[in-house]
């Protein structure tokens, strides 16, 4: 359940009753592999690596705070997905969870194709190399630009959220001489097991077409009709940070029942369907998400039996893993400052970063782990709330963790699993740069997305 929302914001001073929060691990030092990139280790004098490079060493050369990005770990995540699901489906990275021009490039090496939901995505993409074939377009409200561009651009599919939507694009795209290849977001009424504010299949939000009260068929019907659209298929996104399949088997008979009615009233079999993204991954050793094998053998297993069930050819599947591939890929390096005991409560622990670089423990109540990284240490674990810079009671970046007793200013310390909506979601709140994202592969280690300057504030204050 999440926590209530203090009317100001969230709650001042927020403090766990004795017991709600879990016992210390058993040893400080260790790094969950769940939790961790693959690369992550402990040299022999007990402080962090990745690729083989010393964490210390980075935060010296780049600077603090840093996104480190672990590149063979992201490649092998992105392999693992294009191989479960095989090249009788697509497999599309969700570019919302991180987008660089460099992952663009690794995507495209790794043959996986790309889903944008802005115009700024949609460039990164095409400026990358990206084949515009290869891109999906999604969003609620694209405008006329976006949407003009898109079809000039040549992308594979944009999914239409609207009925507006649906004349929007038809039009344009008949202006510019072009049959657009198109699919419906339809909403199938699917309460997803996770934060309100990242479900987003039952009726009540902003994404997609009803399927209840007939809207969706309506939609077909008049897309079918529009000389500048050519339907592929239905698309449908339960939620986020998902581990029960359950959700998806309802979602699934449901779009399957509608490509029944489809295919009924028109005569036509649609040949794709999109069951989105939205897989969990471990944030904290207590999250236990499912291989991607797993979840294309139980994905295609339920797509294949509604379609048998309703004497349909079993469309091509589509998928939209984004977190699931780049968010166990990365850590956040932070360098410890002020240290705040409260006798009786917990100590806090201010690093040099924050909600700016790590909104969704704010925005989402979301729970990390948290390692003392530049060093090993054999001290009593001591109750922490590790905090921003920030000017919020709310700037929170881990809630309730465990760190050595013996945790000075100037030590180093990480938060795996920020490869997903932290630089994606960053901000200049404060007017606190945001940091870069470095990634790492074999010993050497390069800057991807520099770290912003104040010279780059500046600029966009015209005066």
């Amino acid at each position: 359940m999440s926590r209530s929302a203090h009317p100001a914001g969230p709650r001042y001073a927020d403090v766990l009753p004795e017991g709600h929060y879990s016992a210390p691990p058993a040893d400080l030092n260790a790094l969950d592999p769940k939790v961790w990139a693959q690369t992550v280790g402990r040299d022999e004098d007990g402080a962090l690596t990745v690729g083989g490079v010393p964490v210390a060493r980075l935060a010296e050369e780049f600077g603090t705070p840093a996104y480190i990005l672990d590149e063979t770990d992201f490649r092998a995540r992105a392999q693992a997905w294009r191989t479960a699901f095989g090249d009788d489906a697509d497999v599309f990275y969700a570019g919302k969870a991180f987008l660089s021009r460099a992952v663009v490039r690794w995507l495209h090496e790794e043959g996986l194709n790309l889903d944008v939901c802005s115009g700024g995505e949609l460039a990164t993409a095409l400026s990358a190399g990206m084949p515009a074939d290869r891109i999906a377009f999604h969003g609620n409200n694209k405008s006329v630009t976006e949407i003009r561009r898109a079809i000039e651009a040549g992308v594979g599919r944009i999914v239409l959220d609207s009925f507006q939507e649906i004349v929007r694009v038809a039009h344009i795209a008949q202006s510019l001489g072009r049959r657009q290849r198109v699919q419906i977001r339809v909403t199938v009424g699917v309460e997803a097991h996770t934060h309100e504010f990242i479900a987003t299949a039952h009726e009540d939000q902003k994404f997609g077409i009803p399927l209840a009260g007939g809207q969706a068929a309506e939609a077909v019907r008049r897309a079918l009709q529009l000389d500048g659209l050519e339907l592929i298929g239905i698309h449908s996104h339960i939620g986020s940070q998902i581990f029960d399949m359950s959700g998806f088997e309802v979602a699934a008979h449901r779009v399957v029942g509608l490509l029944k009615e489809i295919r009924d009233e028109h005569g036509v079999e649609l040949p794709e369907i999109d069951l989105g993204g939205g897989l969990g991954i471990a944030y904290t050793s207590d999250d236990d998400p499912r291989e991607p094998h797993e979840i294309a053998k139980a994905l295609t297993e339920i797509v294949t039996r509604e379609c048998e069930g309703a004497r349909l050819a079993t469309p091509r599947i589509s998928v939209e893993p984004g977190r699931a591939i780049v968010g166990p890929t990365a850590f956040t390096v932070y360098e410890v400052g002020t240290i705040k005991p409260l006798d009786g409560l917990r100590t806090y622990v201010s690093v040099d970063g924050g909600m700016s670089d790590n909104i969704r423990t704010a925005l989402y109540d979301a729970e990390y782990s948290v390692s003392l990284v530049s060093r090993s240490s054999d001290a009593e674990p001591m109750l922490c709330r590790v905090v921003g810079k920030h000017c919020e009671s709310g700037d929170i970046v881990v809630r309730d963790a465990f760190l050595p007793g013996d945790l000075a200013p100037g030590d180093l310390i990480a938060v795996p699993a920020t490869g997903a909506y932290c630089r994606s979601m960053a901000s200049n709140y404060n007017h606190v740069l945001r940091p870069p994202v470095v990634a790492v592969a074999d010993g050497e280690a390069r800057v991807i997305v520099r770290r912003e300057t104040e010279d780059d504030l500046l600029r966009l204050d015209v005066g």
